[in-house]
């Protein structure tokens, strides 16, 4: 995204006060924040990854006095040192300011009920949901995850009118809701949703058995939490808070900045983060700047949705699978559900794919007939073919947080 003069001054501000972290001003010892005159010298900085700050491990990247620290928050990976990011009031201050401009973006106003099932505690989702729907005057119900019989009993007792979830649970409860037949009892009209990409077969489905309409919410720990940029009512792409982060989309194996409307990596500078600044933050979320201003008539920038992850990528016999082009493989098979799973085992020298899916179809030629077609569509926009296999809806495991959908047990 193209750099403004008040932009480079931001960011010059922010490497200021990164340089007085642990982590910072050993990474940027050389570099004072006069140096970065142009677009060109910001470019040239290393980035930062999420190893680097798994290696600051624990307050490394902490740039203010330990007394101005309010709070922490930890991101949800589940391998190697986890990374802990400190807040000061204004981070979460601001934190906030920044989910109230979502959920206004989406509609929603003092008079909506919030029925907020993310995971509270060190992870970042429930408690910022929480915070901007209290700044805007919503009514928060800080439900936490799990527990669904009580989800929808309160969902219905409480009148609930926005549900902020993952996808997965709100796919979850979305059938649960239409098993039971309480379509009609409840009062839910959006859903913010976030945390993981989901395809365009999934949405139509939550939609359609929820009632609701449908926005996507962004964000991660590392940079805040969930809220630093969302989805219009025209649907087409989220727009980025960039008063408050710089957002560059780069090529994910050189590093390299990629054409306007090119898909790569999104990279992001916090312009105002106190706690823990970073700078050039690799997210390893795949997107695009989306060109030109929406027709909602905001002036942010605007991200494609999120095709996937560059972590996310698994080769098999020389295929690269992206959970993003399964999705929209099976989006285009008629009679298949949104929701599959992936094994790869590595059997008598040859990896081999099963690829699961749902599928209403009962009898055992129409389900037969639709594996083969399954395999060939895989084949032909992915490019080997699976063993596919057809179980009944609802069959596949659901998950109350992000689902996991390529299990690779060749190694």
């Amino acid at each position: 995204m193209e750099m403004r003069a008040e932009t480079l001054e931001a960011i010059r501000r922010s490497i200021a006060r990164a340089k007085k972290s642990e982590f910072y001003g050993k990474r940027f010892a050389g570099v004072e924040p006069g140096d970065i005159r142009t677009e060109s010298d910001f470019i040239r900085l290393p980035f930062t990854e999420k190893d680097d700050l798994r290696d600051a491990y624990p307050l490394g990247l902490r740039a203010v006095p330990e007394a101005d620290i309010v709070r922490i928050h930890s991101s949800s990976g589940t391998t190697g040192a986890p990374v802990i990011i400190p807040y000061t009031q204004k981070d979460v201050d601001d934190w906030a300011l920044m989910f109230r401009r979502c959920y206004e973006t989406a509609g929603v106003t003092r008079e909506d009920r919030v029925h907020i099932t993310p995971g509270y505690g060190l992870w970042t989702a429930g408690i910022g949901f929480q915070l901007g729907a209290e700044l805007l005057g919503a009514m928060a119900i800080p439900m936490g995850p799990g527990n669904t019989d009580k989800q929808i009993k309160m969902m219905m007792d409480l009148h609930s009118t926005v549900l902020t979830a993952t996808s997965s649970y709100a796919l979850l409860l979305a059938e649960e809701i239409q098993r039971r037949g309480l379509r009609d009892k409840i009062a839910l009209r959006k859903a913010l949703i976030g945390s993981e990409r989901w395809g365009e077969k999934m949405r139509r489905r939550i939609a359609g058995e929820l009632g609701v309409e449908l926005y996507d919410i962004y964000g991660l720990t590392e940079i805040y939490g969930p809220g630093i940029g969302i989805s219009c009512e025209r649907e087409c792409g989220m727009h980025m808070w960039t008063d408050y982060v710089h957002c560059e989309i780069v090529n994910p194996q050189t590093g390299e900045r990629v054409g306007e409307g090119e898909s790569g990596e999104l990279v992001i500078t916090t312009l105002q983060k106190e706690g823990a600044p970073l700078v050039r933050y690799r997210t390893h979320d795949l997107t695009r700047e989306l060109p030109g201003e929406c027709p909602c008539g905001r002036g942010y920038p605007r991200i494609d949705t999120l095709i996937g992850r560059s972590d996310d990528m698994i080769k098999v016999r020389g295929a690269i699978i992206y959970p993003s082009r399964v999705d929209e493989m099976l989006a285009g098979v008629d009679g298949v559900s949104s929701e599959y799973q992936i094994m790869i085992d590595h059997l008598n020298g040859k990896d081999i794919l099963t690829l699961f899916f749902e599928t209403a179809a009962g009898g055992e030629a129409e389900r037969g007939r639709l594996e083969k077609t399954v395999e060939g569509s895989f084949k032909e926009k992915i490019g080997l073919t699976p063993r596919a296999k057809a179980v009944g809806m609802g069959e596949l495991p659901r998950s109350e947080k992000k689902s996991t959908r390529i299990f690779d047990n060749r190694y």
